[in-house]
């Protein structure tokens, strides 16, 4: 048994100090001298990964497959068995990711999630996806109990006698005689990759909203929570920043906590679960006279250890037919580009040789935040079937993990889950350096709150050197480019012109990938000139060459730094940059 799986670490020896007598009573609910044990659940950044998949990362526990939603409403029953009153929070992009999730606008994640009885819930960057309406009509009813204090409506947003939230921005939830307040936040850039996601929706800064939400909360409740989908690394500097909290739920970087977070002298715990479904966190607080005294904190491993919720294992079941081969199948049509899907996602579309996934820690050698050999296979069939120089794909941080063996469209839709197309055209040499330069900014300086969203970009056609002891502009170095005319490799020329291929939307014809206007935008479409999707450039990529990339495509030249919390990290959580 790896030492993640159902770790249970009593705060009452190392943290007692820290909680005894500090935390002040703050709503008087409970009864003096009465002792309180409440519990809490999280889950998050599930990205419609409905069922079980393998971990191919180093702290894989026996080859098991993890996640799958079945499995973890066996965990949630099984705990609320224990405790009735229990509370389950669910933070991050859960209508987003998988064929199932893309072609029901999220309907699939929203009928299995429904039989979960979520009390509190954060959204996600992605689960704007589908845009403004469909948002809206998901979540204006309150559904989970959402919570998000910096979305507003676009209408009125410039005048504040007039600005109005999208949902509400906390809600007090009371169990046992305590009362737990509740404040949601989502990411603040939305989805930057996909053009018109955001439309008609303003995000803001956590720091803006917090100040007078924190003061007007604080005195309420007895136990206070930030709920957001800001990413670990934000997230534990606001709980440093705001040491009212008593405890932060949060997701968006898809990290791992098997140790919790411990911040400040009042011991706030923070913590984030990963993605997939593939974890969750067990909470046991302490209460006496309204004040924590004491806390047990669990992670728990969603493997094939657990048996599957027959219920859920029945909405799953049901949800797939229509998608897989067999009578119940039926064709569908992509929302954003209007692609219709024929063929069942259990096809097998080729053959995998190589360990197809990007989660590496950062002390392996090649670690997700640089490279995955995921990204680097999918860019590959975008330079080969567009014929261009060099290719590239957004750090997207999910994704499934495929062993050596057959890959099926399912799997490519879960890395392919945004609806894309693929175009071609052309941009200079100076364009690729300084994405290359605002990228690595983006993903490793040392201030999170100077982040852009996700990993490095991943490349084909394209090598280069990444020093971190430079100012930026000078961090992307030795960078070579693959000639798709002559089929060799030529040191990039900020004057020259180079073809690239990668993500297209509609709503900006002349965009591909995060290079604006391009002015010759060649599309990639069916032999009839209709839409074509993304995953099925990447289908007939595979009708002539099993999958095997070569990676190394971005070395380091220094290594990447020491974890700050005692957790592995994939993204290194105070950045990398010297500067």
């Amino acid at each position: 048994m790896k030492t993640r799986h159902l770790r249970s670490i009593a705060v009452a020896i190392a943290l007692a100090a820290v909680f005894t007598g500090l935390a002040p009573s703050y709503a008087g609910s409970s009864k003096p001298d009465e002792t309180i044990n409440l519990t809490l659940m999280l889950i998050g950044d599930t990205h419609g990964h409905m069922l079980p998949r393998p971990n191919l990362r180093r702290d894989a526990e026996n080859g098991l497959e993890e996640g799958g939603y079945a499995r973890l409403m066996t965990k949630i029953k099984e705990i609320r068995k224990q405790d009735p009153d229990a509370l389950l929070f669910m933070a991050g992009d859960t209508l987003q990711g998988g064929v199932e999730a893309l072609y029901t606008e999220g309907q699939s994640a929203v009928t299995v999630f429904d039989l979960f009885g979520i009390n509190a819930f954060a959204p996600g960057n992605w689960d704007f996806l589908y845009g403004r309406d469909r948002f809206i009509e998901v979540f204006g009813n309150e559904r989970w109990g959402i919570v998000c204090a910096n979305l507003y409506y676009e209408e009125g947003f410039d005048d504040p006698s007039t600005r109005k939230r999208v949902v509400p921005p906390y809600r007090i939830l009371e169990e046992k005689g305590i009362k737990v307040g509740v404040i949601g936040m989502t990411a603040e850039r939305g989805i930057l990759a996909v053009p018109g996601a955001n439309d008609g929706f303003i995000l803001t800064k956590a720091q803006d909203e917090l100040p007078g939400l924190v003061d007007e909360l604080r005195p309420q409740v007895d136990v206070m929570i930030l709920l957001s989908e800001l990413g670990l690394a934000k997230n534990s500097l606001l709980a440093e920043q705001f040491p009212q909290f008593d405890l932060v739920f949060s997701s968006d970087m898809h990290e791992e906590v098997p140790n919790p977070i411990v911040i400040g002298n009042k011991g706030i715990i923070v913590t984030e679960m990963g993605h997939d479904g593939t974890g969750m966190i067990r909470l046991e607080l302490e209460l006496e006279n309204n004040k924590i005294t004491n806390n047990d904190y669990t992670w728990i491993d969603i493997n094939t250890d657990i048996a599957p919720d027959k219920e859920v294992a029945k909405a799953i079941e049901e949800i797939s037919s229509e998608f897989d081969a067999g009578s119940s199948f039926t064709s569908h049509t992509n929302p954003l580009s209007g692609y219709e899907l024929t063929t069942p996602a259990d096809t097998v579309v080729g053959v995998n040789y190589s360990r197809l996934y990007r989660y590496d820690f950062t002390d392996d050698p090649m670690p997700g935040v640089i490279e995955g050999a995921s990204h680097d296979f999918l860019t590959d069939a975008f330079r080969e079937q567009a014929g261009s120089d060099f290719a590239m794909i957004v750090g997207f941080r999910y994704g499934t993990h495929v062993p050596p063996g057959p890959i099926t469209l399912r799997d490519l839709y879960h890395y392919l889950p945004a609806g894309a197309q693929i175009a071609e055209g052309t941009v200079s040499g100076q364009q690729i350096k300084n994405v290359l330069e605002n990228n690595i900014d983006g993903a490793l300086n040392k201030d999170p709150f100077k982040w852009t969203g996700g990993w490095l970009f991943g490349y084909s056609g394209l090598k280069f050197d990444v020093d971190l002891t430079v100012p930026k502009g000078s961090r992307a170095q030795n960078v070579v480019i693959l000639r798709q005319a002559s089929g060799l490799w030529e040191p990039l020329d900020p004057a020259q012109s180079y073809s690239v291929a990668g993500f297209w939307f509609p709503l900006r014809p002349q965009r591909i990938g995060v290079f604006p206007d391009i002015p010759d935008v060649t599309l990639l479409t069916q032999t009839d000139g209709s839409a074509k999707d993304a995953t099925a450039v990447v289908v007939d990529y595979l009708e002539t060459t099993g999958i095997n990339p070569e990676t190394g495509r971005i070395r380091l030249l220094t290594p990447l730094p020491e974890p700050v919390f005692g957790n592995p990290e994939v993204q290194p959580l105070r950045g990398a940059t010297l500067e």
